[in-house]
Protein backbone atom coordinates (compact mmCIF):
# COMPACT_ATOMS: atom_id res chain seq x y z
CA UNK A 1 0.00 0.00 0.00
CA UNK A 2 1.62 3.32 -0.62
CA UNK A 3 0.25 6.71 -0.38
CA UNK A 4 1.19 10.26 -1.97
CA UNK A 5 3.00 13.01 0.99
CA UNK A 6 4.55 16.28 -0.28
CA UNK A 7 4.08 14.73 -4.00
CA UNK A 8 6.32 11.69 -3.13
CA UNK A 9 4.78 8.13 -3.07
CA UNK A 10 5.53 6.45 0.13
CA UNK A 11 5.08 3.06 1.09
CA UNK A 12 2.94 2.11 3.87
CA UNK A 13 3.56 -0.71 6.38
CA UNK A 14 1.20 -2.15 8.89
CA UNK A 15 2.28 -4.36 12.03
CA UNK A 16 -0.58 -5.36 13.86
CA UNK A 17 -0.55 -5.75 17.58
CA UNK A 18 -2.65 -5.41 20.35
CA UNK A 19 -2.86 -1.48 20.39
CA UNK A 20 -6.19 0.20 21.21
CA UNK A 21 -5.35 3.39 18.83
CA UNK A 22 -3.99 3.63 15.39
CA UNK A 23 -0.16 4.94 15.71
CA UNK A 24 1.65 6.26 12.70
CA UNK A 25 5.63 6.84 12.47
CA UNK A 26 8.23 6.99 9.94
CA UNK A 27 11.15 3.86 10.10
CA UNK A 28 14.84 4.49 8.91
CA UNK A 29 14.06 3.61 5.79
CA UNK A 30 10.91 6.21 5.11
CA UNK A 31 7.95 3.53 4.99
CA UNK A 32 5.67 5.36 6.99
CA UNK A 33 4.69 2.60 9.28
CA UNK A 34 0.82 2.35 11.18
CA UNK A 35 0.50 0.00 14.21
CA UNK A 36 -2.51 -0.94 15.12
CA UNK A 37 -5.22 -3.82 16.22
CA UNK A 38 -5.54 -6.47 14.01
CA UNK A 39 -8.83 -5.52 13.59
CA UNK A 40 -9.06 -2.20 11.84
CA UNK A 41 -9.00 -2.11 8.34
CA UNK A 42 -6.47 -0.75 5.56
CA UNK A 43 -9.20 2.09 4.59
CA UNK A 44 -9.40 3.28 8.30
CA UNK A 45 -5.85 3.73 7.96
CA UNK A 46 -5.71 5.36 4.89
CA UNK A 47 -8.41 7.88 6.40
CA UNK A 48 -6.36 8.67 8.94
CA UNK A 49 -3.53 9.98 6.65
CA UNK A 50 -5.52 11.90 4.97
CA UNK A 51 -7.17 13.58 8.27
CA UNK A 52 -3.49 13.88 9.27
CA UNK A 53 -1.68 14.70 6.02
CA UNK A 54 -0.83 18.59 7.26
CA UNK A 55 0.72 16.80 10.37
CA UNK A 56 2.34 13.59 8.44
CA UNK A 57 3.95 15.80 5.80
CA UNK A 58 5.86 17.86 8.38
CA UNK A 59 7.16 14.46 9.83
CA UNK A 60 7.94 13.14 6.51
CA UNK A 61 10.33 16.32 5.97
CA UNK A 62 11.76 16.29 9.05
CA UNK A 63 12.40 12.72 8.81
CA UNK A 64 14.30 13.51 5.42
CA UNK A 65 16.33 16.65 6.79
CA UNK A 66 17.60 13.81 9.31
CA UNK A 67 17.76 11.23 6.91
CA UNK A 68 20.10 13.81 4.77
CA UNK A 69 22.54 14.99 7.79
CA UNK A 70 23.11 11.43 8.72
CA UNK A 71 24.61 10.90 5.21
CA UNK A 72 27.39 13.65 5.85
CA UNK A 73 30.21 14.73 8.67
CA UNK A 74 31.08 18.14 9.31
CA UNK A 75 34.23 18.39 10.28
CA UNK A 76 36.73 21.56 11.07
CA UNK A 77 33.95 23.86 8.30
CA UNK A 78 34.19 20.45 5.71
CA UNK A 79 31.52 17.85 4.97
CA UNK A 80 32.51 14.58 4.21
CA UNK A 81 30.18 11.86 2.94
CA UNK A 82 29.81 9.21 5.47
CA UNK A 83 31.23 5.39 3.74
CA UNK A 84 29.98 2.84 6.78
CA UNK A 85 32.20 -0.53 6.56
CA UNK A 86 32.26 -2.96 9.71
CA UNK A 87 35.65 -3.74 8.56
CA UNK A 88 37.24 0.24 9.12
CA UNK A 89 39.25 -0.55 12.40
CA UNK A 90 39.89 3.34 12.84
CA UNK A 91 37.98 6.25 11.20
CA UNK A 92 40.06 7.22 8.25
CA UNK A 93 39.57 10.51 5.96
CA UNK A 94 39.96 10.17 2.26
CA UNK A 95 39.25 13.06 -0.51
CA UNK A 96 35.62 14.22 1.04
CA UNK A 97 34.85 10.90 2.53
CA UNK A 98 34.87 9.27 5.58
CA UNK A 99 35.53 5.68 6.07
CA UNK A 100 34.14 4.73 9.60
CA UNK A 101 32.75 0.89 10.63
CA UNK A 102 29.81 2.27 12.58
CA UNK A 103 27.59 4.99 14.12
CA UNK A 104 28.56 4.12 17.56
CA UNK A 105 32.02 4.01 16.02
CA UNK A 106 31.54 7.78 14.28
CA UNK A 107 30.05 9.43 17.79
CA UNK A 108 33.16 7.77 19.95
CA UNK A 109 35.72 9.61 17.12
CA UNK A 110 33.90 12.57 17.05
CA UNK A 111 33.71 13.04 21.28
CA UNK A 112 37.49 11.74 21.31
CA UNK A 113 38.29 14.72 18.43
CA UNK A 114 36.20 17.08 20.50
CA UNK A 115 38.22 17.04 23.31
CA UNK A 116 41.78 16.55 21.42
CA UNK A 117 41.58 19.32 19.34
CA UNK A 118 39.75 21.49 21.86
CA UNK A 119 42.35 20.99 24.42
CA UNK A 120 45.11 21.73 21.80
CA UNK A 121 43.91 24.89 20.73
CA UNK A 122 43.31 26.40 24.25
CA UNK A 123 46.43 24.84 25.47
CA UNK A 124 47.70 26.90 22.27
CA UNK A 125 46.24 30.13 22.57
CA UNK A 126 46.42 30.48 26.60
CA UNK A 127 50.28 31.94 26.55
CA UNK A 128 49.19 34.65 24.74
CA UNK A 129 46.54 35.55 28.18
CA UNK A 130 48.27 37.02 31.21
CA UNK A 131 46.74 36.59 34.42
CA UNK A 132 44.14 33.95 33.75
CA UNK A 133 43.38 31.58 36.48
CA UNK A 134 43.23 27.67 36.81
CA UNK A 135 40.03 26.60 35.58
CA UNK A 136 38.36 23.60 34.53
CA UNK A 137 38.15 23.00 30.81
CA UNK A 138 34.61 21.03 29.67
CA UNK A 139 32.77 20.12 26.63
CA UNK A 140 28.98 19.62 26.10
CA UNK A 141 26.07 20.24 23.30
CA UNK A 142 24.51 23.60 23.64
CA UNK A 143 21.61 24.66 21.87
CA UNK A 144 21.65 28.58 22.49
CA UNK A 145 25.40 29.29 23.29
CA UNK A 146 28.83 28.67 21.94
CA UNK A 147 31.07 29.13 25.37
CA UNK A 148 30.36 29.66 28.71
CA UNK A 149 33.13 30.87 31.42
CA UNK A 150 31.89 30.42 34.78
CA UNK A 151 33.64 32.36 36.94
CA UNK A 152 32.55 30.89 40.16
CA UNK A 153 33.15 27.78 39.30
CA UNK A 154 36.39 28.46 37.45
CA UNK A 155 35.54 26.37 34.23
CA UNK A 156 34.68 27.03 30.59
CA UNK A 157 32.49 25.06 28.79
CA UNK A 158 32.91 24.47 25.19
CA UNK A 159 30.02 23.38 22.45
CA UNK A 160 30.61 20.39 20.64
CA UNK A 161 28.67 21.55 17.92
CA UNK A 162 31.99 23.79 17.10
CA UNK A 163 33.48 20.67 15.67
CA UNK A 164 31.99 21.47 12.71
CA UNK A 165 32.68 24.89 12.30
CA UNK A 166 36.05 26.41 11.10
CA UNK A 167 39.27 25.88 13.51
CA UNK A 168 39.41 29.84 13.51
CA UNK A 169 35.78 30.13 14.77
CA UNK A 170 36.20 27.50 17.74
CA UNK A 171 39.77 30.07 18.26
CA UNK A 172 37.23 32.94 18.31
CA UNK A 173 34.80 31.43 21.49
CA UNK A 174 37.99 30.15 23.36
CA UNK A 175 39.52 33.80 22.96
CA UNK A 176 35.80 34.95 23.79
CA UNK A 177 35.54 33.20 26.96
CA UNK A 178 39.22 33.58 28.40
CA UNK A 179 38.41 37.07 28.15
CA UNK A 180 35.36 37.00 30.43
CA UNK A 181 38.16 36.76 33.03
CA UNK A 182 38.60 40.45 32.52
CA UNK A 183 35.00 41.51 31.99
CA UNK A 184 32.22 39.47 33.13
CA UNK A 185 29.96 41.24 30.64
CA UNK A 186 29.39 42.31 27.41
CA UNK A 187 30.89 45.82 27.90
CA UNK A 188 32.53 48.26 25.63
CA UNK A 189 35.42 47.31 27.67
CA UNK A 190 35.33 43.22 26.93
CA UNK A 191 34.99 43.96 23.37
CA UNK A 192 38.06 45.59 23.74
CA UNK A 193 40.45 42.76 25.23
CA UNK A 194 38.39 40.40 22.33
CA UNK A 195 39.61 42.64 19.68
CA UNK A 196 42.96 42.84 20.96
CA UNK A 197 42.94 38.62 20.03
CA UNK A 198 41.02 38.61 17.29
CA UNK A 199 40.60 41.79 15.52
CA UNK A 200 37.95 40.37 13.23
CA UNK A 201 35.54 39.28 15.92
CA UNK A 202 32.48 40.79 14.51
CA UNK A 203 32.97 38.76 11.33
CA UNK A 204 33.29 35.66 13.38
CA UNK A 205 30.00 36.52 15.29
CA UNK A 206 28.46 36.98 12.05
CA UNK A 207 29.80 33.25 10.56
CA UNK A 208 28.87 32.00 13.81
CA UNK A 209 25.04 32.75 13.30
CA UNK A 210 24.70 32.13 9.58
Amino acid sequence: MQVQIDGEEVEVKIIYKKNKNIYLRFDENGTLVATCNHLVREKEILNLIEKNQEKIAKMYRSMKKNQNEERFFLYLGKKYTIVYNESIKEPTFDADLLFVKNKKALDKFYKKEVERIFTSEVNRILPYFSNIPPFTLRFRTMKTRWGVNNRGSHSITLNTELLKKDLDLLDYVIIHELCHFYEPNHSARFWHHVEKYYPKYKEARKRLRS
